[in-house]
């Protein structure tokens, strides 16, 4: 099926901010999610003809990109310009106390877990849809999976971390 560049914008419209939230949960940092998204759908218009399914295809980009940025970020260390407290939320929920503490405890959390903790539980995709858009087993995607819930729990029961300190 071959789609018209104004499905695209359509496309945008309609999940732009459901991919932005995914961007954001990948990255944990406001400015990388969008940065993350913004490169994804330069690459998608290109390819947007030949997309069979939009938003799984903008998914495990932003997965990937997201990984790609990990590698990048590990081979050259990322100096930011100016350190600012973004207070961007990436949805109406977020203004919650516990969806602030759960957004602190997941940027905690190493990458390849918060990726698989988000893919799995918050996009609610299969074990073996997670083994895809990261590119790796379903047994890596459990161990993953099971040390950045079982990381959180931590993080989030204990009165003395950062993350829910003193605003319980």
């Amino acid at each position: 099926m071959r789609r018209s560049r104004d499905e695209f914008a359509g496309f945008v419209a309609a999940d732009a901010t459901r991919l932005l939230r995914i961007a954001y949960l990948l990255t944990g940092d406001a400015t990388a999610a969008e940065d993350v998204l913004q490169d994804v759908l330069e690459r998608m218009y290109v390819a947007w003809p030949r997309v069979d399914n939009p938003f799984a295809y903008a998914r495990t980009a932003l997965a990937r990109h997201a990984a790609n940025r990990w590698r990048m970020r590990a081979r050259r260390p990322q100096v930011t310009l100016v350190d600012a407290d973004h207070p961007w939320n990436p949805d109406e929920a977020a203004r919650t106390d516990n969806r602030d503490e759960l957004m602190r405890a997941l940027a905690e959390l190493p990458d390849r877990q918060r990726a698989a903790v988000v893919l799995r539980y918050l996009e609610e995709l299969s074990e073996a849809e997670t083994a895809a858009v990261l590119r790796c087993s379903v047994g890596n995607v459990k161990s993953q999976t099971s040390r950045g819930l079982a990381k959180l729990r931590v993080l989030l029961d204990s009165p003395s971390s950062p993350v829910s300190g003193s605003n319980r």
